[in-house]
């Protein structure tokens, strides 16, 4: 009996022969990944009777992805954000993380995710000291300061690194605003021997995800609104603990339940308090405790 009209000839059997043309030294966990990737993605094809003209179209976005990322700019991490791949992706870490640190995690902080903006060459900053370089006339400057501890028993932990980072008002990250000088907005702090950091930041704005490349233009295919809710970026580590890649949100922001790459957790919402003690460099101030998972 042979296929009807609308139906593809290769099926099932067709698949399984590209899944099993992997040789005998294929490592376990590459096997595994690629045979169910191989499966799911020729069923997507033939679920949506996926064309030659759609195909290329993909593997030409694909290419442009590509050929827009650099050192400064992922635009592949970008794409996977837009898709909610990223945050998909950040939950099942997480959660294998702190159950392999044992107990339900609630005292870990919340990851999210990294990103497309984060820099490897980031500069160690003296604690205390500011990020912002170029502070335009619209920012407000805040006083950004906390622990990094041990979730569960709020044992100080001495040395973390606490690398920071977030867009002007206007937008962008520096590597993306010729007018920034390069490393606005960015720095590395170490704790104290009481596990303290702090910093002068801006207090952040919403921004569009940018749209002169393939993953914002699939944005607008796709009829959704570009925004990223207000946000600031950490990424924090200790020898001996699990690293922690999150982001903290402005609660009052508009965009905080309508995420364009779905990264906002309800328990990274912060507030920004007023300043109390008479500083002349912040009007704002944020505290911010960071609870780090020991290592398996």
């Amino acid at each position: 009996m042979g296929s009807q009209p609308n139906e593809p000839v290769l099926g099932q059997e067709f698949t399984q022969n590209v899944i099993d043309a992997m040789g005998p030294e294929t490592p376990p966990r590459l096997r595994h990944v690629m045979a169910s990737l191989i499966q799911h993605i020729h069923d997507f094809a033939r679920e949506v009777q996926l064309t030659t003209d759609e195909w290329m179209a993909g593997v030409q976005l694909i290419n442009r992805v590509g050929q827009m990322s650099n050192d400064t700019r992922n635009e592949g991490q970008l794409l996977s954000d837009v898709i909610g791949l990223e945050s998909l992706v950040d939950d099942i870490t997480f959660s294998a993380a702190t159950k392999s640190a044992g107990g339900d995690g609630r005292a870990v902080t919340a990851s999210a995710i990294l990103g497309p903006f984060w820099r490897r060459d980031t500069p160690q900053r003296e604690n205390g000291s500011s990020i912002s370089f170029n502070t335009p006339a619209d920012g407000q400057v805040v006083y950004m300061h906390g622990k990094v501890l041990e979730a569960g028993t709020n044992k100080p932990l001495s040395n973390a690194t606490v690398d920071i980072w977030q867009a002007s008002t206007n937008g962008l990250y520096e590597q993306q605003d010729p007018d920034q000088v390069e490393h606005n907005l960015r720095g590395i702090f170490r704790t104290d021997a009481e596990g303290n950091y702090a910093l002068y930041c801006l207090k952040p704005t919403p921004y569009p995800v940018p749209t002169d490349g393939p993953a914002g233009q699939l944005l607008q295919m796709m009829d959704r609104h570009v925004f990223r809710p207000a946000h600031i970026h950490l990424l924090v580590k200790a020898e001996g603990y699990k690293p922690l890649t999150t982001q903290i949100f402005d609660k009052d922001c508009k965009y905080l339940h309508k995420d364009s790459v779905f990264a906002v957790k309800d328990e990274l919402s912060v507030e920004f308090m007023p300043r109390q003690d008479r500083d002349p460099q912040a009007s704002l101030e944020l505290k911010y405790d960071v609870m780090l998972a020991k290592s398996a």
